[in-house]
């Protein structure tokens, strides 16, 4: 398992796929690797700092749910087993000290422009909304409803997939017109169903999800969950014990990265500021303890 901090992979023999806010995407034909880098965005930009350990807790963290989910919908996910995935790609072994541990074999998809989110708590832009309308994305909500509070059953909140600056929220009716109203129900019937059993399982592990997104893609007519899977970049994880709603929470995330940046009088425009390496240090510690409880396993020996 790499323990030096990598901000950005090179591979010069290999088709660069994409290179995301985190993951560099390699093209390896009917496949395509998924390299999930230390990088770490705020307020939708990428800082100069990286978070050690960072890209192999995310790969880590959906290898295991992409594997707790299986029996309910098909996935891209082939491996993360560095040997397994050079065995079938060759091309890969010279770039081994820069991919092992942080990579994801994947089928090639067409992703479906769509970011299906599930609330099971009122939070972030959900409570926004519903501070104004007292609904989140056309769910209409009860009336008094506290921030950080449980919602009476998770709701289904797409939204769409932006290339640069935020997603979108939209309506189910919204997005039945641009995909499909049969797509749309498949859709958010299988994100219903992953929230309810990651958010069962995160619950028994003293971890709260309070909300999640997921992608999907479509392969030889068949439906696919793809992209990373309920991981501190993807979802709001709170600890159970410390969890106290009227307030916004603890969270296994980014929450030293904001709160300094919020302090630190930046304009929230690219260049960021560099992290002190405090920041650094507990972020890093942060995904550590989402990996630990959450899987019970901690990284892997180098």
């Amino acid at each position: 398992m790499p323990t030096d901090t990598v901000l950005e992979t090179q591979a010069e023999t290999l088709q660069l796929f994409k290179r995301g806010k985190v993951r560099d995407v390699y093209d390896l034909g009917e496949h395509l690797l998924i390299v999930a880098t230390d990088r770490i965005s705020a307020f939708d930009v990428v800082l100069p700092t990286g978070i050690p350990s960072k890209g192999a807790v995310l790969t880590q963290l959906s290898a295991f749910w992409f594997d707790f989910i299986k029996n309910l919908t098909p996935t891209h996910f082939v491996s993360t087993n560095w040997d397994a995935i050079a065995t079938r790609h060759p091309e890969l072994t010279p770039y081994a000290e820069q991919f092992a541990g942080r990579s994801m074999l994947v089928e090639r998809t067409q992703v479906i422009p769509i970011e299906c989110v599930v609330r099971g708590y009122l939070a972030g832009s959900g409570w926004k909304e519903y501070q104004k309308t007292q609904s989140v994305c056309g769910a209409q909500l009860p009336p008094g409803l506290r921030e950080s509070d449980r919602l009476p059953e998770p709701i289904f909140t797409p939204a769409t997939k932006e290339e640069t600056g935020h997603d979108l929220n939209i309506s189910e009716g919204e997005m039945a017109r641009r995909i499909g109203e049969a797509l749309t129900e498949q859709l958010k019937e299988a994100s219903l169903s992953i929230y309810a059993k990651g958010a069962a399982h995160a619950e028994s592990r003293g971890i709260i999800l309070a909300d999640t997104k997921f992608e999907f893609g479509q392969r030889n007519g068949q439906v696919l969950l793809i992209d990373e899977l309920l991981t501190p970049d993807s979802s709001r994880f709170w600890p159970k014990e410390q969890y106290e709603p009227g307030k916004s929470q603890v969270s296994f995330d980014k929450q030293y990265v904001r709160d300094y940046l919020e302090e630190s009088g930046w304009n929230k425009t690219p260049p960021a500021p560099a992290l002190p390496n405090v920041v650094v240090l507990r972020t890093s510690a942060k995904y550590l303890q989402a990996l630990q409880q959450l899987t019970g396993q901690g990284m892997p020996p180098s």
